[in-house]
Formats: structure tokens, C-alpha cells, sequence
């Protein structure tokens, strides 16, 4: 079963103060595009492929849409509550890594058996691995 990778994309776009907040909606989407080269090469040191690459997006961000490679799914609420449920609901018996900086969503999907690293090993789509 191919591995389940989750990027929390507030988180992402956030770490980075490039201006993003101008336009939320066009960040996630450079965010989703940075990531399609990903689904083919994994996470170097991470996640190996194949592996399926979900974006979280939520507030203005919404309505993203999917490319090949990288399923986007907007949030309803909480775009934690959104990530915590995709890991409970499509992570259970599979390898899974949350993309994320935030502590306590951290906690919450590692209490589910998830993996975690920071928003560096995604930002730039350099694909250098950082776990944090």
C-alpha cells in the first residue's frame, strides 16, 4: 500500500514570509505545484515511492484543486481537525507523514501512529529531507 503523505499548506505557506498572505489561495496552489515532483520521487530519506501526496487547505485557500500527483482537499473548519481525520480515516495500517510545524496537531496525528517532519523538507520543492 502506497504511503500516505499530509501537507498541512497554512502551515507550509506560513513558514515562509514571502508575502503570502496577499494572496492565500495562489500560495497553496505554488505550494501544490512544488509538490507534484514528490509523488514520483518520495521524500528523500522519508517516504520512498510510491506514495500518495494529499494538501490540506483551508480559509481562503479553499477550493484548490487536485493536479496529478497532488490531491487537494479543503478543509470545512479546522484544517488541523481536517488532517487529524484524514490520518485516522486514510492512514490506519499504512506508512503516514504529516507535514506540519504545528505542535499541537503534531501531537495529535502521532497519537494516531503518524510520522511527522517540518515544513522545510517540502518548502522550495528542493526535496531536501529535514525531519523536525
Amino acid at each position: 500500500m502506497d504511503s500516505l503523505v499530509v501537507v498541512d499548506a497554512a502551515n507550509v505557506v506560513g513558514s515562509v514570509p514571502d508575502g503570502w498572505w496577499r494572496d492565500r489561495r495562489g500560495a497553496a496552489e505554488r505550494l501544490r505545484d512544488a509538490l507534484v515532483g514528490y509523488a514520483a520521487t518520495g521524500l528523500p530519506g522519508l517516504v520512498e515511492p510510491p506514495l500518495e501526496l494529499v494538501l490540506v487547505v483551508e480559509g481562503a485557500a479553499r477550493g484548490v484543486a487536485s493536479v496529478p500527483g497532488v490531491r487537494a482537499v479543503s478543509a470545512h473548519g479546522s484544517g488541523d481537525d481536517a488532517i487529524v481525520a484524514l490520518v485516522a480515516d486514510e492512514g490506519a495500517g499504512r506508512d503516514c507523514l504529516v507535514v506540519t510545524a504545528d505542535r499541537g496537531l503534531r501531537e495529535r496525528v502521532q497519537a494516531l501512529g503518524a510520522r511527522v517532519t517540518g515544513p522545510r523538507t517540502v518548502r522550495g520543492g528542493s526535496g531536501s529531507a529535514g525531519a523536525s
